[in-house]
């Protein structure tokens, strides 16, 4: 949620921030008009309420004067009492027309506020969607290049995780559809203690070498919840129902991602300033309706409808720069794990079309998967990077939402929190990069050596 006294003081820069994003920018002026509306019925309501606090003053004043007044006086004094007498049930009936009117123009403001998108930095391209992302880096071990095809770089032509998965029968989908529908799986033997394996080494990573504090949350919230992070409106299409799906009474919903846990920990409190930095991880499975996504990698462990994922969340001030301090750190983090589990990947700038409404910036981590991309003459995938990870940096847009600030100690006022949150492990998909790029010409897959001591110092499977 936006800042809407910002909004007022310059909405010009809200209306590009919108049209950047791919939003109507009439929204903006819409509310403005509804808050204009609202505020109007709401300044009524004070004078309102100014005068009748008035007349108990206005009264006394007379009562005063008419006990001193000569008799010619009195009548015109007490006339005057009468008149204020009755000006409170006048007041009311008005007060009463204006509550009537408030209610609907509240939450007519409110909806269309929740949907205003947080402008993107001024650092941020501006672009329609994820082809216009500019890539930033890129890291590779010394044993691979991606430029190169994976049969020079290896010596023998590559499967892919599906192939490999199915001869050293590591998951099944033909069973997994059969209990659940469409882009369902089942992780058998060593495919299910690689993926413990990896969940468990980013989650130990966190905590034990980087101070994140480990947490458990709920995967199912309360629609409150949902809309405090801003998955709710936007988003809505993406996320499964429990109860009542309309947000009233018991409505409970499955969280596609630990961060709405970790940021409604601490929803409608006042932090002390010096609880900040609040740096937590979680380890949580996570569901995803993928709409939209028909026909979009349909096929493996890519794109799936549940999956387990260790987050990393940090709630930090109400500073530009401190969020952009933590924001590389963050990316930072992830690099070091990637990097010691020697998978290639690059780090991708997302234009503003591909921010989605909350973020001010986000930076994709991608990995080299040797089973995407198109064919080559041989019939052979040539390769291509797969996202695996998101960096945001939200500023106050969440908290805001989730009425989560921190008082100052000096000045001793409250202030709305920064946020931010990124990806540390989501497998399945994490396991695509590590099982192609680890496998071996006999058809085997080498471990990773930071994930052996979790598989019970396994080298190779199959």
């Amino acid at each position: 949620m936006i800042d809407l006294k910002a909004l007022r003081e310059n909405p010009q820069r809200y209306r590009t921030g919108a049209i950047n994003k791919n939003y109507d920018p009439t929204l903006i002026d819409r509310l403005l008009e509804a808050d204009s509306q609202l505020r109007e019925v709401m300044n009524q309501q004070q004078k309102l309420t100014a005068e009748k606090n008035e007349i108990g003053k206005q009264i006394g004043t007379l009562a005063g004067k008419l006990k001193k007044a000569s008799d010619d006086e009195k009548a015109a004094l007490s006339l005057q009492i009468k008149e204020l007498q009755q000006r409170p049930n006048v007041i009311k009936q008005a007060e009463q027309e204006l509550s009537s009117k408030l209610t609907p123009l509240e939450t007519q403001r409110n909806e269309l506020w929740l949907q205003v998108p947080q402008p993107a930095d001024d650092d941020v391209p501006v672009g329609k969607t994820a082809e216009d992302n500019i890539q930033l880096d890129t890291w590779s071990p010394d044993w691979f290049d991606p430029s190169k095809s994976f049969q020079d770089n290896k010596g023998f032509a590559p499967k892919s995780h599906m192939e490999l998965g199915e001869k050293l029968d590591l998951f099944e989908f033909e069973r997994g559809v059969k209990m659940a529908g469409s882009r369902s799986y089942v992780l058998r033997g060593d495919g299910m203690r690689l993926h413990n394996a990896i969940l468990r080494y980013a989650f130990d990573y966190m905590t034990n070498e980087n101070g994140f504090t480990p947490m458990s949350v709920p995967v199912m919230v309360r629609y409150e919840c949902m809309q405090g992070t801003g998955f709710f409106p936007s988003g809505r299409d993406q996320a499964y129902d429990i109860g009542n799906p309309t947000g009233e009474g018991d409505s409970l919903h499955l969280t596609g991602t630990g961060e709405v846990g970790l940021m409604g920990y601490h929803m409608g409190e006042i932090l002390d300033s010096d609880q900040l930095p609040i740096c937590m991880t979680t380890v949580s499975t996570c569901f995803r309706r993928e709409a939209g996504a028909a026909g979009k990698d349909t096929k493996g462990l890519y794109r799936i409808h549940q999956f387990d994922k260790v987050e990393q969340v940090v709630i930090c001030k109400a500073n530009e720069q401190e969020s952009r301090d933590w924001h590389q750190k963050m990316l930072g983090f992830v690099q070091t794990m990637l990097q010691r589990l020697e998978l290639p990947y690059r780090l991708l700038q997302c234009c503003t079309g591909d921010l989605g409404p909350k973020n001010a910036d986000m930076i994709d981590i991608e990995c080299w998967m040797p089973s995407r991309g198109d064919e080559d003459d041989a019939g052979l995938p040539r390769g291509d990077w797969g996202e695996t990870h998101s960096a945001s940096r939200l500023y106050d847009y969440q908290c805001r939402r989730l009425n989560l600030r921190y008082r100052d100690k000096k000045t001793k006022k409250t202030q709305v929190c920064h946020a931010l949150n990124n990806t540390v492990a989501a497998s399945p998909r994490i396991l695509i990069p590590i099982m192609e790029m680890y496998q071996n010409e006999e058809g085997t897959i080498s471990v990773p050596k930071v994930l052996q001591p979790y598989m019970n110092d396994t080298q190779i499977i199959g």
